[in-house]
This record gives C-alpha cells, sequence and structure tokens, in this order.
C-alpha cells in the first residue's frame, strides 16, 4: 500500500460508506469530529483526493453544479483503494505504533521542576483535559442524538476513555507529590544507605 496522510486516509475511509464529493466529506468529517483525529482543511482535503485518484484508490464520478456555487466532482472509491483501506485498518488497529508524545518526554525529566510547580502544572493539565473531556461528551451525546451508528464514533468513545483516565492519573499523581508521598529530594536510586527508599523521582 503506497503511503497515505492520515488525511487521505480518512478520506478514504469516507469513501468507502457512498461516493461524495470534497466538501460534503469536509462537513461530514466536522459532523464526526474527525478534526481532532487528523487536521482537515478544504483545500488540503482536494490535494489528497487528487492523490488517491492518481494512485487507482478513487475515481472521479461525475460532475454537477447547483445554481450560482461552483461545479462539484463526486468521488468514489475503487476496489484497490478499498483493499487498501481494509489492510491499513487491519494493521493500525492490531500493531501499536511508535509514537513520540510530547507530555511522555515532559513527564520523564519533570524532576528539573520544584515540586509545587510540578504540581501546579499537572493540575492546570487536568483542568485542560477536563474541558476536552466535557467537549468529547457533547459530541458523544449530539451523536447518539442524531442516531448515528456507534460504530461510527468509537473514536470519540475511546477519546474520551483516554482522557477520563488520564485525568484521574494527573489528578492523583499532583496529590501523592503534594503530600509528599513522592519524594523530590535525594538520589535517584536507593542506595544501602536508605534501605527504606523505595520510589525514584522517575
Amino acid at each position: 500500500m503506497a503511503s497515505l496522510t492520515p488525511l487521505a486516509f480518512a478520506a478514504l475511509g469516507l469513501l468507502n460508506e457512498a461516493p461524495m464529493h470534497p466538501y460534503e466529506m469536509f462537513q461530514l468529517m466536522l459532523q464526526r469530529r474527525e478534526d481532532e483525529n487528523v487536521k482537515v482543511r478544504p483545500g488540503t482535503l482536494y490535494h489528497q483526493i487528487g492523490r488517491l485518484v492518481d494512485l487507482g484508490y478513487a475515481e472521479p464520478l461525475g460532475t454537477e453544479r447547483a445554481g450560482n456555487r461552483p461545479e462539484r466532482t463526486t468521488y468514489a472509491i475503487t476496489d484497490h483503494g478499498r483493499a487498501a483501506l481494509e489492510s491499513g485498518l487491519r494493521r493500525m488497529v492490531a500493531e501499536p505504533a511508535d509514537e513520540y508524545p510530547e507530555f511522555h518526554l515532559a513527564l520523564s525529566h519533570v524532576d528539573n521542576l520544584s515540586d509545587h510547580d510540578a504540581v501546579t502544572a499537572l493540575r492546570a493539565r487536568a483542568d485542560a483535559i477536563r474541558a476536552r473531556l466535557a467537549g468529547f461528551t457533547e459530541a458523544a451525546t449530539g451523536l447518539q442524538a442524531k442516531g448515528l451508528a456507534t460504530r461510527y464514533w468509537l473514536d470519540v468513545s475511546y477519546v474520551r476513555a483516554m482522557l477520563t483516565a488520564q485525568l484521574e492519573w494527573l489528578t492523583a499523581t499532583a496529590e501523592r507529590i503534594e503530600r509528599g508521598d513522592v519524594p523530590w529530594d535525594g538520589p535517584a536510586l536507593a542506595t544501602d544507605t536508605e534501605p527504606n527508599s523505595k520510589e525514584t523521582t522517575r
């Protein structure tokens, strides 16, 4: 399978549902909150659909004009594109990818902050996560109200679960540091002279 950008792959998934023109795809992506997964812009989307056509993954069905609106070309997935989509999905769902989130990097060096600054930063992140969680909960409620089948927004359900877990961890860790349960001074490794020191700053 040729390498596809996340946006091109998302577009291929939509075309597998039904033939669409790019503007329709753009609106559907926003409705389903796919802009949380990929950067969605109309111009970029048009470009990526052109790439799908060049690869033989999609094909134009026809062009129509409604009133004074610009002409819109409707595209459909090809058998080659459907095979590529299924192959890519099997791989991405089954195989964990190597990702390097900024937050993980920050946590590996957070001991360079004072315990007070670490607690403040963790709680600020918790507030931001709480707001994002509320947004995804609202989105899930809206999608349910519209009657959209659950299989189309499993990503929203997944993100809500991950945000909930992260919020719990952030809150608990900030409290542990503040109570002194996570020692912020002393050696990085336990030594023979400190037999009771089981916790490191990592």
